[in-house]
This record gives C-alpha cells, structure tokens and sequence, in this order.
C-alpha cells in the first residue's frame, strides 16, 4: 500500500504533558496522557498541532471541514482523511484528484504547503474494523486527538438495510476506533435537527431512540429483505424515513459511549450551498432544496405541497461548518466525559423566514437568471390543499410526460419524462413532509457558543444566523447552481434570458388556448344541456296542448 507520511509522531508537544507515577485509577492515568484543555485562547490556537480524523470528508461538508481547517487553522498538524480505495488507483492520486476540486482553489493558490498535511487513509465505514491495515490503525489510535464523524447516508429513501449499516453500524465502528485513540480530546458526531420529528418542541438535549440500537442491528444483520420491509413501518413509527429513524438510533448510540469519549453532538437542519466560502453559492448534488430549484427551474415541478406560512430553517454549508469546527474546540476544553454537549444548528428562531417567502424570493431571482434548459416556462407554485395538489400534479406533471414521451416514440426517440416525474414525485413525497409541518427548534447553546467567541473568531468562523440575507443568499445560490451544478457560466444568461421569453409566450398562448377549449366545452355543454331541456320541455308542452284539444275531449267522453 501507498501511503505519504507527512505526519510525524511526537510524544510530547504543544499542551501535552508526560504521564506521572503516582497511583491513580486507570481513568485519571489515561487523562494524564491526553492534551490539556485548551486555554481561552483563538479557535486556530486549538487546533494548533492537533491531529484530526474526519469520516465522510469527500462528502459535501466534508469537503468544506477540510478546507476550512487549511485556510484557517494553518498549524493543524496533520487531517487524516478516511477515504474507500479504489482499484488501481493509490493515496497519493486520490489526494491529488481530492484536492483539485474548486473548493480548494484559494488553499491551493495561498496555502499550497498545507495540502500537504492531509493523510488519506484507505477504510471504508461499511467494513468491520472500517477495513483498515495494521499500519493505519496503529497511527490512527496513537496520534489522533480529535474526530469529526460526518460520514452518513444522507438519501432519504433508502432501504432500511443500508440506511443502519451506514449510519448506525458505521458510527459504531467509528466509535470501537475511537475508544482505543490515546490522546482523544474531542468527538463531535454530525447529526440532524429532524432526528426526532415526533416532537414539536426539539431541546439540545438527549432523546431516547425509539428502539434499542444494538438490537436494531442486529436484527437487520439477520432477517430478509422481504421480512424487514414488512416491519420498517412498525419501527418508523411515524417517523418520515430511514434517514430520520436511523439517526435517532445513531444519536442515542452515541449517548451510550460519554464517560467513555469526549462527545459533542452537532444537529444541522437542512444543509444548503455556501453563503461565502469558499465560494458564494457553491454546492454539490441534487438532494433537497437544491433539486426542487432546478426541478422548478426547468419548468417540470409546477406543484408542490407546503404551507406557505410554516418556517423554513436552512443551514448554509460554511456557517454550519464554523459551528462544528467551533464545537471541536469547546469539547477539547471540557474534560468531563461523562457530559454530552449538544448543539441545534437551526436558524429559524433566529432569522425566520416562511416557505411562501423563499419561494417568491426564488422566483423573482430565476426569472432575472434562468437555466439554459427549461421543458417548459417555470411558473410552478406551491398548495396547501393536498387534493388540490394532486390534481395539479396529474394535470401538470403526468398528462405533459406522457404526452411528449408519446410524440417522443412517434419520432422514433426514447421517452423519459414519465420517468423524470416519477422520480421527481418520489422525491418530492419525502421533502413535502418537512414542507408540510413545523418544529421550534431550542438553539441556546450554539448561540451561547458563538457568543464567547472572541471578534477575531466571529469574522473568520462566522456562524451568526442572523447574518444571514435571504435576499442575496438566494441570489448566490441559484447562480451557484447554475455554475458550479448545471455548469452554466455567466455568459450564458442572454441565451437563457431569450429563452425563457419564448417560453414564457408559449405558455400564454397554451393558457389561452385551454382558458378557450374550457370555454367551448362550457359553451357546447351548455347549449346541449338547455337543448334536451328544451326539447323536454316543448313535448311536455305538445302533450298537454293535445290532451286539451276538443278531439280530445270528444274521445274521452265517447269512452266514458
């Protein structure tokens, strides 16, 4: 195995202090070894020579963990990075594709020497013991002092298989790792705010699972897939997903572990495109928020189900990241690890803002920047009504897929709308439950944290939610989705602007032309509804004049 050692092993260094000889219980002697905890100094100052293991760092929070640590914690000593292999391919490839993403391009151009703390080590978090060698695995429990565990499934409707397996089973092998770290200060586990969704009111504080997590792993290790989708509703238990389900489990795993690590557990809400480093509006994927932008964009979501008057609460990746960092350094000072620390990073109870005004914010901003590519004009909105949504959906989701994918097969070309919409109301299925209701999330320790932070701290970590202008948030987002996404530079924006008024023209001539058809049918609806009346009404009237003429009464009285 390729392996670049850049990392040197010092036994005594920078707040380290030798183990002593007196008697002492094997607790107070394995605290002696640990680094002491952090003076009230700088956020930088802590992390100076420390070295830190983070899972899930090719990830997107991953990404912007490790780039902030590089820009701004430049004594770092050393970032091992867990990274699965791939074939052919050794450590020191990974590290120079892994580096040249975009967002290490101010760290590359100023702070070059410092890529070259980063250690990758070859592990997958699916693998008993994350599949790591002897070699790594010595290293790793002698030199690291702090962990950030943001590896997780993050897909919502993944099977409940994989959904534990990575989750749960990957943070306990994180955690089995951990316990055998020698110099261990800090653990910070990333969860979620949406990991008990059953609670109006969501504390900073511990929440039972709603089943046992080793017996939930086990259990999964054991039966069949038809078997346990069978039982997933039973164990969701009005939970939204798995994704949920298993944090809860995840969560109350780590809760098992204080007295035995230093734990912090971080809860972002959702988690969206940069608002400033290291670069306005960048982001990664199509999951959440991001897709139901370019879905809408493209004009093929033109219904989604949400109360316009609920809170959104969203998370910029650098803001949420500066938090995490700064949870790193209030753990390491805390040397009790019988205390777990937990921290909501939300901003709705700070900086509120309702889902109508994202959406018209959003709206307004596509139109001055749209996409190069649109089925259709974009001039989708949001229903409370969930029947009134349906319909929408089945008259402007479906009847246009299937539709163009029969003229597509008349053309002799593959249809693939029908299957765009599926996928597009499968996903949008399980983010209209977030849409849909509304949680008051308890954010006093982060907001607590952020203000012991000294004004140097506050500028380059910033986490102040606050601070956050929607107005140009958004702005930046749905042009980083543009460039860094859809890769649509700026200078395609005339040909998208052209574009969008011809859709726009075509859409009021359709609107017409429909607003026109409804009314002939009405029309011609109505003319054959008030003809059969008529017509019922002169031969009831013919009858009448017949049965009163004199012929008529002659008969009847020559019957009588």
């Amino acid at each position: 195995m390729v392996s670049l050692r850049v990392c040197v092993s010092h036994p005594v260094g920078p707040g380290r202090v030798a183990p002593t000889d007196d008697a002492m219980d094997d607790e107070r002697r394995v605290m002696t070894m640990l680094p002491e905890a952090a003076p009230c100094g700088s956020i930088a100052e802590a992390y100076a020579g420390r070295s830190i293991f983070i899972t899930g760092a090719t990830g997107f929070m991953g990404k912007i963990m490790v780039e902030k640590l590089l820009r701004d914690c430049g004594d770092v000593r050393c970032i091992y990075l867990l990274i699965r292999a791939k074939k052919g391919i050794d450590a020191g490839q990974r590290k120079e594709e892994y580096v040249k993403n975009i967002v290490f391009d101010h760290v590359r151009e100023k702070y070059s020497d410092r890529l070259e703390k980063i250690r990758l080590i070859r592990g997958d978090i699916l693998s008993e013991g994350l599949g790591l060698s002897d070699e790594d695995h010595r290293e790793l429990i002698e030199n690291v002092e702090m962990v950030f565990h943001c590896a997780a499934n993050v897909r919502f409707d993944q099977h409940i298989r994989q959904a534990v397996d990575i989750n749960l089973n990957g943070t306990i092998r994180v955690l089995t790792l951990a316990e055998q770290m020698r110099k261990l200060v800090s653990f910070v586990h990333v969860s979620t705010a949406y990991c008990q969704c059953n609670e109006a009111v969501l504390e900073e504080k511990h929440y039972p699972a709603p089943q046992n997590p080793e017996g939930i792993s086990k259990m999964v290790g054991l039966l069949d897939d038809d078997i346990l989708d069978l039982i997933t509703p039973r164990l969701l238990n009005n939970l939204p997903n798995t994704y949920a389900y298993t944090k809860a489990l995840t969560e109350d795993m780590v809760y098992h572990y204080r007295g035995k690590l230093p734990i912090a557990i971080a809860r972002p809400s959702i988690v969206t495109a940069a608002m400033k480093e290291p670069l306005p509006g960048w982001g990664e994927g199509t999951n959440g928020p991001t897709g139901l932008l370019i879905g809408a964009g493209r004009g093929v979501i033109r219904s989604m189900h949400c109360n316009a008057d609920y809170l959104a609460d969203f998370m910029p990746v650098d803001i949420t990241m500066n938090a995490i960092i700064a949870i790193g350094t209030e753990r390491m000072k805390n040397p009790r690890k019988d205390d777990v620390m937990y921290y909501n990073l939300t901003s709705s109870a700070e900086n509120p803002i309702s889902w109508g005004e994202v959406l018209e914010m959003g709206r307004s901003v596509l139109n001055e920047n749209p996409f190069c590519f649109a089925l259709w004009y974009p001039d989708g909105s949001i229903k409370s009504n969930y029947i009134y949504h349906l319909l929408c959906v089945i008259f402007f989701h479906y009847l246009p897929a299937y539709l163009i994918d029969f003229l597509l097969m008349l053309l002799r070309r593959k249809p693939f709308l029908v299957k765009v919409q599926k996928r597009i109301s499968s996903g949008l299925t399980i983010l209209q439950y977030y849409t849909t209701k509304q949680w008051i999330f308890r954010a006093n320790n982060a907001k607590s944290l952020y203000q012991r932070l000294s004004q140097d701290d506050r500028k380059r970590f910033y986490f102040d939610v606050t601070a956050i202008n929607y107005k140009s948030y958004l702005y930046d987002f749905i042009l980083g989705a543009r460039l860094y996404i859809l890769k649509e530079t700026p200078e395609t924006l005339p040909k998208a602007r052209k574009l969008l008024r011809k859709l726009y023209i075509m859409d009021k001539i359709v609107q017409i032309g429909l607003y026109m058809l409804g009314l002939w049918l009405t029309w011609t609806y109505f003319a054959v509804v008030t003809g059969s009346i008529q017509c019922v009404f002169d031969t009831a009237i013919a009858g009448l004049r017949g049965y009163a003429s004199p012929a008529s009464s002659a008969s009847v009285r020559q019957d009588l």
